[in-house]
């Protein structure tokens, strides 16, 4: 069978084996409660909605999978979508990396998505599958800015510091999760690409890297993310919203 005429099987990974430190000591961020339910069942449900996606790939820490399986098994899942736990790594890019490695081989698409953005909307999710579906080797949901953008020669924390350019607002974006990928070119970019450090953070960033195209679809103001407190509590309001009007 050509790859013209395959029929589409999309995936997600979710990478959930970070420590969270922004959010203050305890349990690791996708971990931590919102609405009494932990911020990774919120992005599995978020990612399960969609019709479009079969299969969930949650990346736990290296010596806590068997603790999210018990997490995840405790808690109300669509039926129709599989939820596999794997293993990650140190770093994001390593993690990611894992939760490729577990994908079945007929899966043509994956998106890629934060656990801490639990709140995407099914439709923001839809869009970047769409996009992949017709054709797109890459797509990243996004906003424009609101705040005017500096860019700065870094300084010491809590210095001044220059400013060297300011880029024009109209041309940027914000960009959030799920990132959509043809499951070839992102693999592709995983192997090709060394990042140093911390490694990548972002996966669209990569598959540019290679010298492909990646394109931007809408993203939603309700697909933020709880990196510190402040955004939990935010995150708790949009959740009551919801439940108040039935449409969560």
């Amino acid at each position: 069978m050509s790859d013209e005429t395959r029929p589409h099987r999309t995936a997600a990974v979710i990478p959930a084996a970070g420590r969270g430190v922004r959010l203050g000591p305890g349990a690791p961020k996708a971990l931590r409660a919102l609405g009494g339910t932990p911020m990774l069942v919120h992005a599995v449900r978020a990612m399960a909605r969609s019709r479009a996606i079969s299969l969930v790939v949650v990346v736990a820490p290296s010596d806590g999978a068997e603790e999210v399986r018990l997490l995840l098994g405790e808690h109300a899942l669509p039926e129709r979508t599989e939820v596999l736990v794997v293993p990650g790594g140190e770093t994001r890019q390593e993690s990611v990396r894992a939760g490729l490695r577990a994908l079945p081989s007929d899966i043509t698409s994956v998106l890629i998505h934060d656990a801490a953005r639990p709140l995407v909307p099914v439709d923001t999710v839809d869009s970047v599958v769409e996009a992949v579906h017709r054709g797109a080797a890459a797509v990243v949901p996004a906003l424009p800015l609101a705040d005017t953008v500096k860019e700065v020669e870094p300084g010491d924390p809590g210095e001044p510091e220059p400013v060297v350019a300011t880029p024009e607002r109209a041309r940027l974006r914000a960009v959030q999760t799920p990132q959509g990928f043809d499951v070839a070119t992102l693999l592709r970019a995983h192997d090709e690409i060394a990042v140093a450090g911390e490694g990548a953070t972002d996966d669209a960033g990569m598959v540019e890297r290679l010298g492909t195209t990646v394109l931007v679809v809408p993203g939603h103001e309700e697909a933020f993310k709880v990196t510190r407190p402040l955004d939990l509590v935010l995150a708790e309001a949009v959740l009551a919203r919801r439940r108040a009007t039935d449409v969560y």
